[in-house]
C-alpha cells in the first residue's frame, strides 16, 4: 500500500476553486515540483456594450508590453495590468440583418438563420462553458442580467435584435436576461443569507474533515492552529475581500419593462428610467460579482441594453438616445466617444470589485475570464471589422497587462480560445468556414 503523503505545496480545497495553503506538517517530504501547467479557468463573464466604439479614440498606442491606453479606454488605467487588448479580429461571422447578425455572432460565431430573419445557429459560449462538467451543479449553471433592455423595434420582448445567450442544447434556444434589479437580487440572496458572510474556511470543512483523519496528533495540532490563524486575519480584513450580501439600493424608479412601452424610432422616452441606469448597472455588477464570489454560479453575462440602445444618457448631459448619435441624428463621434468613455469606467468598477474578492491565496479576478464586446465596430456603418474586443483576469493563464493584435483573423477563432481556457479541447466554435482554430499569444 503506497504511504498517504503531501508536498509542500499541497492546500486544502473547498466550492469553486476556494484554496487554503498548508502549514509544514510532517509527512510532507521534501521533494522537487515541477511548474504545474495553468489551472482551467473558473468563472466566465461576457458583457455587452451596444452600439460599437470610435475606433480611433478607442485604439491604444504603443507596444504589445508597453502601450498608453486610449481616451475610450483611459479609465481602464488602474486595471491596466489585469485586461488584454485585443485588436484587428473582424466578425466574419455576422451575416444576416446588421445589429441582429451582430449580437447573434458575437457569443456564438454563428450566422443569423432563417435567411437573416432569425436567431442564433449554434449554441453561446457562456452556455457550452455552463454546460462543462465542472460547472453543470452549480444552483445557477448561467446568470444573464440586461440594463434597459428591449428598447425600440423589440418593444421588451425577446428578439435577434436584443438576445446575446443561446442553449447548448438541439434549437439553440434563445435566453432572454433577468431584467429586475429587485428579483435578481430575492432569487440570488434573498433565500441564502445564511450561506453569505461566511469565512472562507467554512467551504473546506469537509476536506479538512478529511485530511485531519489521515494525519497525526503532532500533524493535527499544527493544522488546526493553522487554520485559526487564518480565521484571525481574515476578520480583520475589509468586507470587501468576503463574501456578503450587496446592498439593495432603492430602484422605484426604475421601470425594468420600459421597453415594452417603446417606440420603433425611439421618440417614446422614459427619462426617470433613463437616469437610474447607473445605480441600476453597479447593483448587478455587485449581485453578479457575488453570485461569483460564493459559488452560486460560474458563469455570467451583463448586457447594457440590447443592439437599438434607444435610452438616453442624462448623467452625462445627453438628451437623445444612444441611437441618435449613432446615425438616427447622423453620426456624432464626439457624443459617442463620452458614451463609450462612460461605459469604459464601468468596466472598470467590475474589473476591480473582482480584484478585491480573495478566493484564498489568490483573487476572483485572477481566476476569472471577462469578455467585453459589442455588435459591430463602427456605429454608423455596421462595419465589424477590427471589433472593439476586451479581455480580463487570469483564467486559464490568460496573459493580460498586454496589446495583441491578429491581422483581421476571424473573431470565431478568439471564441475557442475562451472555450479553451476552460479546459474544453474543442477546435472550433461556431460557424466553421469562419473558424480556423485558436488564437496565439493569449496564454
Amino acid at each position: 500500500m503506497t504511504k498517504f503523503q503531501l508536498n509542500r505545496r499541497s492546500v486544502l480545497k473547498g466550492a469553486g476553486s476556494i484554496a487554503i495553503a498548508l502549514p509544514w506538517l510532517e509527512i510532507m517530504a521534501p521533494r522537487r515540483v515541477a511548474r504545474a501547467a495553468a489551472s482551467p479557468a473558473q468563472r466566465f463573464l461576457a458583457v455587452y456594450q451596444p452600439g460599437g466604439t470610435v475606433l480611433e479614440k478607442w485604439t491604444p498606442t504603443g507596444t504589445e508590453t508597453a502601450f498608453t491606453l486610449s481616451p475610450i479606454l483611459a479609465p481602464l488605467e488602474p486595471v491596466k495590468d489585469k485586461i488584454l487588448v485585443v485588436g484587428d479580429l473582424d466578425m466574419k461571422s455576422a451575416i444576416g440583418e446588421q445589429r441582429q447578425a451582430g449580437i447573434i455572432a458575437w457569443l456564438t460565431g454563428s450566422v443569423q438563420g432563417q435567411s437573416g430573419t432569425g436567431y442564433a445557429t449554434g449554441p453561446s459560449i457562456d452556455q457550452i462553458i455552463a454546460t462543462l462538467p465542472a460547472n453543470a451543479k452549480k444552483s445557477q449553471p448561467s446568470l444573464s442580467m440586461a440594463v434597459r433592455w428591449g428598447t425600440g423595434k423589440a418593444h421588451g420582448a425577446v428578439s435577434p435584435i436584443d438576445i446575446a445567450n443561446y442553449a447548448n442544447v438541439t434549437g439553440f434556444a434563445p435566453i432572454a436576461p433577468a431584467l429586475d434589479p429587485v428579483k435578481i437580487w430575492r432569487d440570488l440572496f434573498g433565500t441564502n443569507a445564511k450561506i453569505w458572510d461566511k469565512s472562507i474556511l467554512d467551504f473546506v470543512d469537509r476536506r479538512y474533515a478529511t485530511l485531519a483523519s489521515r494525519l497525526g496528533a503532532a500533524d493535527k495540532q499544527r493544522l488546526e492552529e493553522h487554520l485559526t490563524q487564518l480565521r484571525e486575519i481574515e476578520k480583520a480584513l475589509p468586507v470587501s475581500g468576503r463574501c456578503v450580501v450587496p446592498t439593495l439600493v432603492d430602484t422605484s424608479d426604475y421601470n425594468p419593462a420600459s421597453g415594452k412601452n417603446s417606440a420603433d424610432d425611439g421618440t417614446i422616452k422614459d427619462l426617470a428610467t433613463d437616469a437610474a441606469i447607473p445605480k441600476v448597472g453597479k447593483l448587478m455588477i455587485d449581485m453578479m460579482v457575488m453570485a461569483f464570489a460564493c459559488d452560486l454560479t460560474a458563469v455570467g453575462t451583463l448586457q447594457w441594453s440590447d443592439t437599438e440602445a434607444k435610452h438616453t444618457f442624462p448623467w452625462l448631459n445627453l438628451p437623445e438616445t444612444h441611437a441618435f448619435y449613432q446615425n438616427d441624428g447622423g453620426y456624432q463621434p464626439v457624443q459617442l466617444e463620452k458614451i463609450c468613455t462612460w461605459y469604459s469606467s464601468q468596466h472598470a468598477y467590475l474589473l476591480q470589485q473582482m480584484a478585491k474578492v480573495d478566493m484564498g491565496g489568490h483573487t476572483l479576478l485572477d481566476e476569472s475570464v471577462v469578455f467585453f464586446g459589442s455588435e459591430r465596430q463602427h456605429a454608423a456603418t455596421y462595419a465589424k471589422t477590427s471589433m472593439p474586443f476586451l479581455l480580463a483576469g487570469g483564467g486559464g493563464g490568460l496573459r493580460s497587462g498586454r496589446w495583441v493584435t491578429y491581422n483581421h483573423l476571424s473573431h470565431n477563432n478568439l471564441l475557442v480560445s475562451i472555450v479553451n481556457l476552460f479546459g474544453d479541447s474543442r477546435t472550433t466554435v461556431g460557424d466553421a468556414r469562419y473558424c480556423t482554430g485558436p488564437l496565439t499569444n493569449l496564454t
